[in-house]
């Protein structure tokens, strides 16, 4: 998946503290839009499939969700609308 421009971006992630390129892997950065649902901030990105990523799920692949660390967040992944 490409990282996709979110409309409305608040913020840019970066790498967290301590994260070893070298060691860990290159990360880019990540646009985010804050959303405040139900009192509780939530941030947003979006992301885009390949055509291959494409092909793969309309032939049924599950798409996976990896969250790096020991502890899951509350998470929703959701489809957003083809643009205009």
């Amino acid at each position: 998946m490409l990282i996709g421009h979110i409309e409305g971006a608040t913020r840019k992630l970066g790498r967290p503290r301590g994260w070893n390129e070298a060691r860990h892997g290159k990360l880019a950065t990540l646009p985010i839009r804050d959303e405040v649902v139900n009192g509780v901030n939530e941030m947003v990105s979006a992301w885009i499939p390949t055509p291959d990523e494409i092909a793969r799920i309309e032939a049924g692949a599950p798409i996976y969700l990896r969250i790096t660390g020991r502890q899951h967040p509350p998470v929703l992944l959701s489809v957003g609308d083809p643009p205009a």
